[in-house]
């Protein structure tokens, strides 16, 4: 009750979803529960419980029911790339990226700073030069922001990174869009911004993986596609998160965290077959296939809002 952001002020701002209490007129504003109006942790606990149990018999009322590809917004991530991600396992993606838009559907790429020194090969697909200008603007936002601290953005490279090959933030960058796909870039969007467009889109996030894909989540990425070459084990709880591995050595030491295996490219296989297998990955874990890390249970600990201002 005492915090800056209070659950009031976000109601009201972003118009949050409505819950009704069961046996209660439906209410005005979603249901906040406030610990100091309740009276402590304890009993603001129990009574958020007793409200989920009279709440059982609605939930119980809810089905599956088919619907269609186009439903389906993808976001995409990279984490702990190696030399190999760029030529396997990311063009794969801008495979399966393409196959869902052909469909109707939404995929997200993210990471400004690692599409920097190649977002010339995104500015030529803008849909118009208002979604080329927008991408344009939160790239020269980055490099003011890290010039700020004393940094810059071609410090990017980790040290993962380098040990598996990648030396600059221009070869991680060409790696990096690969996930793109071909299609057009229809819209570009800010940290978090629901995602309304359909098709190909850009949002700004940083390169820091949780925070990434807590930013696509909020933006309404309902399937998240995370490559890696040295093995991230990133999960994520509100959104299944299929990996794929852009080489076999990593992906058979690490089978119990790898969805999917693209190496094969690297042995005479084909990018468009691995890219279909991911397509056909993802329509799988729509449709209630658990992913490595979710069974595992990972991805408690990966919801990491990106705090931008001065924290006062």
């Amino acid at each position: 009750g005492c915090e800056t952001s209070q659950g009031a002020y976000l109601q009201d701002k972003y118009g949050l979803t409505q819950l009704r209490i069961p046996g209660e007129p439906e209410p005005a504003r979603p249901l906040v529960l406030n610990m100091q109006e309740q009276g402590g942790i304890a009993k603001t606990v129990r009574y958020a419980t007793d409200i989920l149990k009279d709440m059982l018999p609605q939930v119980n009322q809810v089905r599956r029911e088919p619907i269609p590809v186009s439903e389906i917004i993808l976001g995409t991530n990279c984490g702990g790339s190696d030399g190999s991600s760029g030529v396997t396992c990311n063009p794969a993606l801008g495979i399966a990226s393409d196959m869902l838009v052909a469909h109707g559907a939404t995929t997200i790429l993210a990471e400004t700073p690692e599409i920097y020194g190649g977002e010339h090969l995104l500015l030529r697909r803008a849909r118009s030069q208002a979604v080329g200008q927008k991408l344009l603007k939160q790239i020269r936002w980055w490099e003011e922001y890290v010039a700020k601290f004393g940094g810059a953005i071609d410090n990017n490279p980790s040290v993962g990174n380098k040990k598996g090959g990648l030396t600059t933030i221009y070869e991680k960058s060409l790696g990096a869009i690969a996930k793109a796909g071909h299609t057009a870039l229809n819209a570009v969007y800010d940290f978090a911004e629901p995602v309304t467009a359909k098709g190909f889109v850009f949002m700004d996030t940083p390169g820091f993986d949780p925070i990434s894909v807590t930013g696509l989540v909020a933006g309404g990425a309902n399937v998240v596609v995370f490559t890696t070459g040295r093995g991230s084990c990133f999960g994520c709880k509100p959104t299944p998160s299929i990996k794929v591995a852009s080489n076999s050595p990593m992906y058979d030491r690490m089978i119990d965290d790898m969805d999917i295996n693209a190496g094969g490219i690297l042995e005479g296989g084909s990018v468009e077959q691995v890219g279909k297998e991911i397509f056909e990955k993802i329509i799988s874990v729509a449709s209630g296939e658990k992913t490595k890390s979710e069974a595992q249970g990972i991805g408690d600990d990966e919801f990491a809002p990106w705090i931008i201002g001065p924290v006062l």
